[in-house]
């Protein structure tokens, strides 16, 4: 994802690889909206809204995945030349898509809980990808008690999305100088080591 071809070529195979079945929540797509009319201005905002269409997307109804992908690559589009390149955009999408689900009822709840012990995080960010997202399969492994690695199967948001909503959802969670890499283990596959201190 390096050049603009990398990454459009890298969200087209992912919306080839995407079925009818595999849908995400209007949330995402809301979010990424917003994130454009913050970032860039409102002539973008209308060029992606037109990937779209006239449909008033609701939060929580699910919407093909590809919709989502096809309105990802089009905000990368807008936005990439302001904003630091397109890994940094879909970082900053990611993170804005956390923003809106924490502030929901569902990340409101995991946030009244205190602590961040490994049970809770574990416990949070399954709950967060099970409500948000009807495919893929995702395990988490501890590797200290500030240190854990998310692996994510059939997952079609680009790696940096990922990273980005992460470190928004860990932080909401109370922890603080977060880290969060991401690795390639396939098409639809990646895993995220992540630490806080």
């Amino acid at each position: 994802m390096r050049m603009q071809s990398d990454w459009e070529r890298a969200l087209e195979q992912l919306m080839e690889l995407a079925t009818s079945q595999d849908t995400a929540r209007g949330l995402f797509l809301n979010r990424t909206l917003e994130a454009v009319r913050a970032l860039g201005d409102e002539a973008a905002v209308a060029r992606c809204q037109a990937v779209l269409g006239q449909q008033r997307l609701m939060d929580f109804v699910n919407y093909p995945v590809t919709l989502l992908l096809r309105l990802t690559m089009a905000a990368v589009r807008e936005l990439s030349a302001r904003h630091g390149g397109a890994e940094q955009v879909l970082r900053m999408l990611g993170q804005k898509a956390a923003v809106g689900l924490m502030s929901s009822a569902v990340g409101s709840a995991m946030c009244a809980q205190s602590g961040m012990g490994s049970d809770h995080i574990s416990a949070s960010l399954q709950a967060i990808y099970k409500v948000t997202a009807n495919y893929g399969e995702r395990s988490m492994e501890w590797m200290g008690p500030k240190h854990g690695r998310l692996t994510m199967r059939r997952s079609f948001l680009p790696m940096p999305y990922h990273e980005g909503a992460m470190v928004e959802v860990l932080e909401r969670l109370g922890a603080r100088n977060v880290r969060v890499r991401g690795g390639v283990l396939g098409p639809l596959d990646s895993e995220y080591e992540f630490s806080w201190e």
